[in-house]
């Protein structure tokens, strides 16, 4: 525990740039931080009144203030990162991806061998990756087979040995799969040359290996040996297909990396391209759990470092969809059109896909984070100031004037809550007036919901535009509900989202998931409300058919269905039992209109 009072530690602070670290009474690391100027950053977290919550409660636990100065802000960006994968903080953004990747290793020995590992050891073998998955190591490892024969065992190889006669060939030899170079049937250049050739092919050049074996395969061709200039033409269309089947940007860019950032309100998804001879030959999203509500710019920073560290990429150029910092040496490309556009929108594409493909496996695994995410989400698309857990839908039906009624329709956590649906029969409207029926209907709601003490929603939804907005909104107004209560209006045409006072819609995207739950609830209210509409309907056609009878009204009509359930048992029915519903002269009635002979 610190006994220096925090207004003294921040007096004490340097201006320059560096790494701040906060710690809570008993000495456990909270946060890490950079700042180009520490004194500045530092103090604003204890001088903003903060919108998040957690970095509240973060800034009430900080006891002692820490930090490290450095040359410069790319150094701090650097630093930053080590330091959170060290200590891993409470309140740093969480990179879920710690899984041991897999790598090609090029052995360090005579004739050297080629294997996938998932283990980098440091004996001066080169390394290369790592890759995202085994399958594309395998891939790559089967086509330079396919093409250069190399050896598979691990036996030492030295020239004495070789010289000696220790060794005898094997079965791989015997297949084609490998020259011999064991007992000295293979010389040690042309192994190394072939090496030289794998080198490229795994840094995604394949122009040396195509040159050479063209030029080789016109040699045979020239001296008639034609078998042979065959099994090279294979080879050349093996390295061709292969290439193909890697997404061809433009020759010209060559040895850059792309980065890309798609994010809500928990999480950020950063995919990584990298490209090399026109080719992507590595494509890796990253999810990055927020911790603070940190801004795009921070968490792209961060994935930036922290891929390129772990891929360990040597590009010289980035292309980014907005400037950042990054550490120094590194070319950052902002692309607006073109190539290097439809590169970055390819990697955004890439991001967008893992999102979706997680929120599909979070759906199934994780229901409540789901839930979570998607109330963050409309809470931020339609700008209110609490998460919509409880939503409410209004919509009217009625055909030319008849039978007007309205429909409530329930959603809580952005899932239709059947029970609580409600319908209503329109008493104070005459005629065709949606508008007046909106407002009869909404008042009546949330009169009934004051007067027993339950819960309002978080947000209505009214089915319509401006009018029927205008139109509940005043029905919030006498029950001075306005502003306790956010409400919307979504009209059909063309998705237009209202609000109040606000004479220019909102536009959602058209795949998003606030729009699918708005929607969903629009036609909801719109089915609810036409059964009933249907229903009142039909009892009326069988009601009119019943009250054509002279002598049998309204009164009587509803007596005799409510006992026999429809107009058909009507018919069916003995004179005997219809005295028992409306007595001896009304069934005979009822009973010589249906039967007459």
């Amino acid at each position: 525990m610190s006994q220096i009072p925090i207004e003294i530690q921040l007096k004490s602070l340097p201006t320059g740039p560096g790494v701040y670290q906060f710690y809570d009474t008993n000495d456990v690391i909270l946060y890490v931080g950079k700042a180009k100027n520490l004194k500045k950053r530092v103090t604003s977290y204890f001088t903003k009144n903060h919108e998040y919550g957690k970095t509240r409660v973060m800034v009430k636990k900080i006891d002692t203030i820490k930090h490290i100065v450095v040359s410069t802000e790319s150094d701090a960006l650097l630093l930053e990162n080590n330091l959170i994968k060290e200590y891993r903080p409470r309140y740093n953004v969480l990179l879920k991806d710690d899984k041991s990747y897999p790598w090609i290793c090029l052995k360090n020995e005579r004739f050297p061998r080629l294997f996938p590992t998932r283990r980098v050891i440091k004996d001066g073998s080169e390394y290369y990756g790592p890759y995202t998955s085994m399958k594309t190591v395998r891939t790559l490892l089967d086509l330079i087979k396919s093409v250069y024969p190399l050896r598979t065992c691990k036996y030492d190889l030295s020239k004495e040995k070789i010289q000696s006669g220790k060794y005898k060939v094997c079965l791989e030899y015997h297949l084609g799969n490998c020259k011999g170079p064991c007992e000295d049937l293979q010389s040690n250049e042309e192994y190394d040359r072939q090496i030289a050739d794998i080198r490229d092919i795994v840094k995604g050049n394949f122009r040396s290996s195509l040159l050479y074996f063209k030029g080789q395969m016109k040699q045979l061709a020239d001296e008639m040996r034609f078998e042979e200039a065959q099994q090279i033409k294979e080879k050349i269309d093996i390295l061709e297909n292969y290439q193909v089947k890697s997404t061809v940007v433009n020759p010209k860019i060559s040895n850059v990396d792309v980065f890309s950032i798609i994010s809500d309100e928990a999480f950020a998804y950063v995919n990584f391209l990298q490209l090399s001879h026109g080719s992507i030959v590595r494509s890796h999203t990253m999810e990055l759990k927020k911790k603070l509500s940190e801004k795009d710019e921070e968490l792209l920073q961060l994935a930036i470092v922290e891929i390129r560290q772990r891929f360990n990429s040597q590009s010289k150029e980035i292309y980014l969809p907005f400037r950042v910092s990054v550490p120094q040496g590194l070319l950052v490309s902002i692309p607006k059109l073109g190539d290097k556009k439809r590169i970055l929108e390819m990697s955004e594409r890439n991001a967008k896909f893992f999102r979706q493909e997680r929120f599909n496996q979070i759906r199934i695994i994780d229901p409540d984070r789901h839930t979570n995410r998607i109330m963050g989400q409309m809470k931020k698309d339609l700008r209110l100031s609490s998460e919509p857990r409880h939503v409410e839908c209004f919509d009217n039906s009625n055909i030319q004037g008849t039978h007007p009624v309205a429909a409530c329709v329930v959603f809580r956590d952005g899932k239709p809550s059947k029970k609580e649906y409600r319908h209503y029969n329109i008493k104070t409207v005459v005629g065709p007036d949606d508008f007046a029926s909106m407002e009869e209907v909404v008042f009546r709601r949330y009169k009934r919901l004051l007067e027993e003490e339950i819960p309002l929603p978080q947000l209505i939804v009214i089915d319509g535009g401006k009018g029927q907005l205008s139109s509940a909104l005043k029905s919030l107004d006498m029950l001075g509900l306005r502003g306790k209560i956010a409400i919307i209006g979504i009209a059909k045409r063309l998705e237009e989202i209202y609000f109040p006072e606000d004479p220019i819609p909102l536009y959602l995207d058209k795949k998003s998931e606030s729009l699918k739950i708005i929607q969903q609830l629009r036609n909801e209210a719109h089915r609810f409300g036409i059964t009933l509409h249907r229903n009142k309907r039909s009892k009326s056609a069988i009601s009119s058919e019943l009250e054509e009878i002279d002598g049998v009204g309204e009164k009587t009509a509803k007596e005799l269905l409510k006992r026999f359930k429809s107009v058909k048992r009507i018919k069916e029915a003995t004179i005997e039992n219809l005295k028992e519903v409306v007595g001896d002269s009304k069934a005979k009635l009822i009973y010589g209109s249906f039967n007459r002979t």
